[in-house]
């Protein structure tokens, strides 16, 4: 169980990560962008996620350029977007992410999709990227257990962490339970489920007996069962709250409630959802050609 916001979690690689982070996706706003990461540094936060496709990594670098916390203290991570798959592109692209970001290396890189046919070349890429100490850990997104075991077969160095989608709906307990046993920690996307719980009478009865809001419940109960999670807001008020989740704990019926709320459901594409791989290309070709 995660105790205090300034937890981190031991990767395995020995890399620290801290719990909780702020995610930055669909977040393009200039003044948004660094008013929200500007307050999440004063609130304490360390760790911030991006991605290439997310077409904010400069507004977050020049954000934390402006901040006087160390590089050091920071965890900045990206991810390599399905158009940029494949050995070559993969170092190309790595080098946009660093001057995007304004730093001469990223603690982590990640797939973003498991691109089919594509994601072991990326992840040679990755480890050479890793053996030359550009980024501190490698790690992949959205891979399900098939994925990873099919990267293992090539892979000489180990995923350091897998983020997917996450939340009391889609609380993916077969795949923890995978990730566990071969020691690659359990990231979570959209751990609220893009709202799709807040109105849920269940997390509500839970955050009206502890006094918290219904948020707070959602991300005290991914600290509980030791994810990695990011969370994404502009609102400086929200930013706090959720820095605010180590004050009270969920008792056994809360989290019996909780675990019954499982339908599968997904706010984001599945993993194995070709078409989507393929559509997401499409648009990014179009918008560049």
């Amino acid at each position: 169980m995660v105790n205090s916001f300034q937890a981190r979690y031991r990767l395995n690689n020995g890399v620290m990560i801290p719990y909780l982070g702020m995610g930055v996706f669909q977040v393009t706003d200039q003044q948004h962008v660094a008013g929200a990461v500007e307050k999440a540094l004063e609130f304490g936060y360390r760790s911030f996620d991006t991605g290439a496709v997310y077409n904010n990594e400069k507004l977050v670098g020049q954000a934390i350029g402006h901040s006087d916390v160390p590089r050091d203290e920071l965890f900045i991570s990206s991810k390599i977007w399905n158009g940029d798959q494949g050995y070559d592109k993969v170092l190309t692209a790595f080098e946009h992410t660093l001057a995007n970001l304004g730093v001469d290396y990223l603690d982590m890189y990640l797939i973003h999709w498991p691109l089919t046919g594509m994601y072991p070349e990326t992840w040679r890429a990755m480890e050479r990227l890793y053996d030359e100490k550009m980024v501190r850990a490698i790690g992949v997104a959205n891979f399900k257990e098939h994925h990873l075991a099919s990267l293992a077969v090539k892979a000489n160095v180990k995923p350091a962490i897998d983020q997917v989608e996450t939340h009391p709906l889609l609380p993916q307990n077969e795949l923890r339970s995978y990730l566990a046993e071969h020691g690659i920690a359990h990231g979570a996307w959209s751990p609220l489920a893009k709202g799709a719980l807040f109105q849920n009478p269940v997390i509500g009865e839970i955050a009206a007996k502890h006094g918290v809001h219904v948020d707070q419940v959602i991300l005290r109960w991914h600290m509980e069962r030791g994810t990695i999670t990011m969370t994404r807001s502009i609102s400086a008020k929200r930013t706090l709250e959720n820095t605010q989740l180590f004050d009270f704990s969920l008792d056994a019926s809360d989290r019996k409630r909780i675990g019954q709320l499982e339908s599968g459901k997904r706010v984001g594409p599945d993993p194995d959802d070709v078409e989507f791989m393929i559509a997401s290309m499409e648009k990014e070709r179009a918008m560049f050609s």
